[in-house]
């Protein structure tokens, strides 16, 4: 390809693929939801220098998660530049050769098209105040799965076109920019991609084809946007980017927070849980589950779209080049992972740091028939009940709080099994289903809980020593979108050198014990209720959008940051945590609801009436 001048600092060459310079990189960026980072990938696709920056979190009410996307680039620049000088001092001069892109999904955005500025705060993916559009559009159209057949998509307050949606609806800045075609919408990968190829000077306008199959708004099967569902959420054509694959050349680095990344081709871009999918180099008919606040599985089902009518999503996985053909996958989410050991600690204090459920689990045999749905703002798949909420069977005197702990690992496991198989029936799995499941993700580190997996779900659990694979994933993806690696070296072998967990158990005491766990889950549907009845404990009430949770209001008496989850993915919030954590600045320690007979409904902003 031609040279270019603007690429002296960085390429040299744009998108040459031409072996020769020291030192050489691919930079992944990482863009959470609670913090960002950057790894620096070396030609042998090993981890060389990482930075990691936290990100505020915005609370505006009870229910709302927002973001500055100010903030959000800031972080990313400081990543970069901190990642590259860890690299410098360890290597001397590198040569960054391309850079990739992974980012919290669903997260949208609406930005002026000739000022290049935000018109409001990123919503955040868990952010439930589109439960009312949510609700009047499912009323209207009359099915919960009336987008499924082409997005393969519920409707539910996740999805980024009902975040857009209610701005248009609420802000009159997007408003009348969207009525002008002045507005250009997005994901938070096509927000980086914007400003990292020029923003308003220039910056290209795209989103890849994982990022928008979140949206509601793609046909699976095209790949394009589906224009009459874009008319039914108000969207117009102007506003939206161009869909591009996962691994091509978006752009180019203009004024870059340092002169390395001068010219640096973008040219990779996942979410993130497709992202981890790639980095754990699935294969059809393979799949990963990732381990964090919650735990996100998805199956690779290659070229095939697959149909869920098991409580599951159907997504893009990935389309790894222009002209490659696009691979799909069946995603299902549990909740509470990571969640439910931030809760052991902060709400019910019989732990003191989130690495001590292990051991403490690890001290007794079994959890003495003590079974613990953690359900704490419903269920999600395969059940998808937003009236269930969480309970403990089975205890007894001879409870401890070992049991707990155990019995919340293999809570975890069982959920996990619950998703797999729906992902079995609805893939039609032969018989033996999966063969080896890959994790990653934070709670991941827990050996205990990764062989009760295994035990749980009979097959081996397969976790890499290098677990932050959704930075690996993106780093893939632009290496092969810049022409650094081809498709055989990208899927060469599962990442790294791994751990696996073997299972212990005999086929019949798994099945034996996976009845009592979902007599248990039974045991916790329509337990909700949007009333708060009087009790001798004082309660807090939040209202997350599925019903109103009953907490405790001591368990919050302080809102700073010492009082809330830690920063990592072992314990980092959930929708639920983060509206509970978003309603403590107005919430009072202590409330007076009245008696039994005299019972107040708390609206979804936790407002009593």
């Amino acid at each position: 390809m031609n040279s270019d001048p603007h690429t002296s600092h960085g390429l040299g060459v744009r998108g040459s693929s031409v072996v020769g310079y020291a030192n050489e990189v691919v930079a992944s960026i990482d863009q959470g939801t609670q913090s960002t980072r950057v790894y620096l990938f070396d030609k042998h696709q090993s981890p060389i220098a990482n930075h990691q920056v936290s990100l505020s979190q915005i609370y505006p009410e009870a229910g709302w998660c927002e973001h500055d996307p100010h903030e959000i680039l800031r972080c990313v620049k400081e990543c970069l530049v901190g990642a590259l000088r860890e690299a410098e001092a360890k290597l001397g001069v590198v040569t960054v050769r391309a850079v990739g892109i992974t980012n919290q999904r669903e997260t949208t955005m609406v930005w002026h098209r000739a000022t290049g500025q935000p018109l409001y705060n990123a919503i955040v993916w868990l952010d439930t105040r589109t439960a009312g559009v949510c609700a009047e559009m499912e009323q209207r159209l009359g099915s919960k799965d009336y987008f499924r057949p082409t997005t393969g998509l519920p409707i539910s307050t996740y999805f980024s076109a009902f975040k857009f949606k209610w701005m248009y609806d609420n802000v009159p800045q997007v408003t009348e920019a969207v009525d002008t075609d002045m507005a250009m919408f997005g994901t938070i990968d096509s927000w980086l991609i914007y400003n990292l190829t020029g923003g308003v000077d220039g910056g290209v306008h795209v989103t890849d084809a994982s990022n928008a199959s979140r949206t509601q708004l793609m046909d699976l099967a095209t790949l394009d946007w589906h224009q009459p569902y874009c008319q039914l959420f108000s969207m117009p054509q102007s506003a939206l980017p161009r869909i591009v694959s996962n691994a091509e050349i978006y752009g180019y680095m203009t004024d870059p927070p340092h002169q390395a990344y001068l010219g640096v081709p973008v040219s990779g871009s996942l979410g993130d849980q497709m992202s981890a999918l790639l980095g754990q180099r699935c294969r059809e008919g393979e799949a990963k589950a990732t381990y964090g606040t919650g735990c996100f599985m998805l199956l690779h089902t290659g070229q095939k779209i697959v149909p869920s009518v098991h409580g599951l999503l159907t997504t893009v996985a990935f389309k790894l080049g222009a002209d490659a053909p696009p691979c799909y996958a069946l995603e299902g989410a549990v909740a509470v992972a990571g969640l439910g050991v931030s809760w052991l600690r902060d709400n019910l204090g019989i732990i003191q740091h989130a690495d001590e459920v292990e051991s403490l689990a690890s001290q007794v045999p079994d959890t003495g028939g003590v079974h613990f749905v953690p359900a704490f703002s419903g269920l999600l798949a395969p059940y998808w009940l937003n009236d269930a909420r969480g309970v403990i069977t089975g205890l007894t005197s001879f409870t401890t709080r070992a049991h707990i702990c155990r019995s919340l690992l293999e809570a975890i496991a069982w959920q996990s099994r619950e998703v797999l198989d729906a992902m079995k029936q609805d893939a039609d799995l032969p018989s033996e289903g999966l063969t080896v499941l890959y994790v990653d993700g934070g709670a991941a580190k827990n050996a205990l809980l990764m062989q009760t997996q295994a035990d749980f779900l009979e097959v081996p659990v397969v976790r890499p020593n290098f677990p932050e694979t959704s930075c690996l994933g993106a780093a893939l993806a632009a290496g092969l979108g810049a022409g650094i690696w081809e498709h055989h070296q990208v899927f060469a072998g599962h990442s790294y050198s791994a751990t696996t967990f073997k299972p212990s158990l005999v086929h019949e005491d798994a099945d034996v014990r996976y009845e009592r766990w979902k007599d248990a889950v039974r045991r916790s549907f329509g337990l909700a209720t949007p009333e708060v009845v009087a009790a001798d404990v004082p309660f807090a009430p939040v209202d997350h959008g599925i019903g109103t949770a009953m907490l405790k209001a001591e368990a919050w008496q302080t809102v700073d940051g010492s009082a809330q989850p830690e920063n990592d993915d072992t314990v980092s919030p959930m929708p639920t945590a983060l509206s509970t954590w978003a309603s403590l600045a107005n919430a009072p320690s202590r409330l007076s609801m009245g008696d039994n007979t005299g019972r107040r409904s708390i609206d979804r902003f936790g407002v009593v009436g």
